[in-house]
């Protein structure tokens, strides 16, 4: 298959999230917990993502903040680091990647269509390249935004649907039309907005990852 046909492929239908899918993508991520190289620890603090999260929740001191599907806890590594006063909670399905979490950062199991917390816990919440493996994507916005508190913030980071084929892909991952996802936040938040987003600041977005930012 050529580069031009892998990019194009077929969208699969969605499929529904049954306890033994949910099964399957834990294991994926357990035995992903080993691969440092493809999900590594700990990632640059002046990418744009980083920036972006920061600049969105704002000063996070005595402030409990939510990373939705953390992996290893790179992102919130970097936030406890810098504020050190904060509640800097990594959330996961994989045990494995909890285990690999920094000390300092509260760690909890879970899934991003039943957030184990209850309604306006956090001070603001993010989700970096995890909602494409909620499944239920609908439900886990729905989650996200229940957990935070009004005035919160949310940031989303994921990619973009009309890339799709880019990359390899397992079968239950899902990337996002820009519209669509901006009409699941309106729901719940009152400040919706979106733009393309690259790694660095000196490099054009090239239409792979969207961010998504909300205040509810």
């Amino acid at each position: 298959m050529g580069w031009r046909q892998r990019f194009f492929r077929k969208i699969p239908p969605p499929l529904a999230l049954t306890p033994e899918l949910e099964r399957r993508i834990r294991r994926c991520f357990d035995e992903a917990a080993e691969d440092e190289e493809h999900f590594p620890s700990e990632i640059d603090p002046r990418i744009l993502h980083v920036r972006l999260i920061l600049e969105q929740l704002g000063d996070l001191d005595g402030k409990r903040v939510l990373d939705a599907g953390c992996g290893k806890g790179r992102f919130a590594r970097i936030l406890k680091q810098r504020y050190p006063g904060a509640e800097v909670w990594g959330l996961d399905l994989s045990e494995r990647m909890l285990g690999r979490v920094p000390p300092g950062v509260v760690r909890c199991a879970g899934t991003l269509t039943a957030l184990p917390f209850a309604s306006a816990t956090f001070d603001g919440a993010f989700a970096v390249e995890s909602l494409e493996h909620a499944v239920a994507v609908e439900s886990a916005v729905s989650e996200l935004c229940r957990v935070v508190k009004p005035g919160g913030a949310i940031v989303v980071i994921d990619k973009n649907v009309e890339h799709w084929g880019r990359l390899k892909t397992p079968e239950w991952e899902r990337w996002f039309d820009r519209r669509q996802l901006e009409r699941l936040l309106r729901r719940h938040c009152r400040e919706v907005s979106s733009r393309p987003i690259s790694y660095w600041e000196d490099v054009p977005p090239d239409g792979l990852f969207i961010a998504w930012t909300a205040r509810k």
